[in-house]
């Protein structure tokens, strides 16, 4: 019988557009903060997942260098290469088999240090897409925005208003890095244009960050906190077809991640959520995962947020953070938004929370389009 799993602490570094303090430091002090705030010894932890990326930091094997900031040396370490929520999910299922009690979660990136889009284009296919040098991040992502918009009939306004929302939740949160107390559809629209249809206040910005979660079985959870935030269903999934070959009007690898989830964790209806936290890297793909997460029907999403229903006091609160739109540290987004998730189930969430939600959904993705998803189910 597979062991029931708990997040019991977490730290964020400050979201930043620009970081003077190197990759080391900024996890040297994350984990330390952690372990010190907590009142846990580095000797507790069993197992340490990093999460990091080679093409990123710019180095073969990468996590080489922060094994001793992360407090992993002389202990079993290893590293996962897609979101921070894959790694957090690999902890929990080390953790679920026996193997081990404690496992430490750490997320990083640097994207003031390289171009996110001219990384991300190392996932295109090398024969032909690769070398025309017009597809990247960006303008796949355009691509797959216009199919959507055509699909069912949507404007760049309608995108827009997914920017206002989250980028003015994002200024509730201090620990993000891009946020507007007042911004409008206009002000968005008259952003710099990107790659049609997208303008960059629709586009995730370049982020410095990292975060670090702390995972334990029952057991160790009930001794190391009085308020642990337990899994209750987690699932991921991948796209079945490559880029050129995928509908790109919808996300049926999310579609696929939340069914086996709500099942995993008894949900019958996503209607039973009170709070979801997703990885919109660009603003029509919130639309995109709540339609994938059952919260509206294909091409609905619009409405349901037109209605406010997703807005922070609405009857389905979608990114009261923020979302990756004001902070996309890569490698570190998906972790951010199960930390997000776990602070609006203990009421810790500050100026961006939602009134007494029971249960939580944090959403991560990886690769051009979403190409990959991942969806945990949290609960008290």
């Amino acid at each position: 019988m597979l062991r029931r799993v708990g997040i019991v602490a977490w730290e964020q570094s400050k979201s930043e557009l620009e970081k003077e303090e190197p990759r080391e430091d900024m996890i040297y002090y994350l984990v330390k903060a952690l372990l010190e705030k907590n009142e846990i010894k580095r000797e507790e932890i069993d197992t340490v997942i990093q999460c990091s990326n080679d093409y990123y930091d710019g180095r073969t094997i990468s996590n080489v260098f922060t094994v001793v900031p992360s407090g992993a040396y002389l202990k079993q370490e290893t590293k996962v290469e897609q979101d921070g929520a894959w790694a957090v999910f690999y902890a929990m299922m080390r953790i679920a088999s026996g193997h081990f009690d404690t496992a430490l979660v750490v997320g990083y990136s640097k994207g003031s240090e390289f171009d996110p889009w001219l990384a991300h284009s190392y996932c295109l296919d090398p024969t032909y897409d690769r070398q025309f040098k017009f597809l990247n991040d960006c303008s796949c992502s355009a691509l797959q925005a216009r199919a959507y918009m055509e699909a069912y009939n949507l404007t760049p306004q309608d995108l827009a208003l997914v920017s206002v929302k989250n980028l003015t939740n994002g200024a509730k949160n201090p620990l993000s890095a891009r946020g507007f107390s007042q911004l409008t559809v206009e002000q968005v629209l008259e952003s710099p244009l990107y790659s049609d249809p997208l303008r960059e206040l629709m586009c995730y910005p370049f982020t410095d960050g990292a975060c670090a979660i702390i995972l334990a079985s029952e057991e160790k959870a009930k001794k190391l906190t009085d308020k642990p935030v337990w899994i209750l269903g987690a699932s991921c999934c991948q796209e079945e077809a490559y880029l050129g070959a995928r509908d790109l009007t919808q996300l049926s690898s999310l579609k696929k991640s939340a069914e086996k989830a709500y099942k995993m964790a008894g949900i019958n209806s996503p209607s039973e959520i009170g709070v979801f936290e997703v990885s919109e890297f660009y603003a029509h793909q919130e639309l995109m995962i709540t339609e994938a997460l059952g919260l509206a029907e294909p091409g609905k999403g619009a409405e349901l947020l037109k209605k406010g229903d997703t807005q922070l006091n609405g009857k389905h609160p979608v990114n009261p953070s923020g979302g990756a739109l004001s902070a996309n540290p890569l490698c570190a987004t998906g972790m951010l938004r199960i930390m997000e998730a776990g602070k609006q189930l203990r009421g810790e969430a500050g100026e961006h929370q939602v009134d007494h939600p029971q249960l939580a959904l944090a959403h991560g993705q990886y690769g051009i389009c979403a190409q990959s998803n991942i969806v945990l189910i949290l609960g008290r």
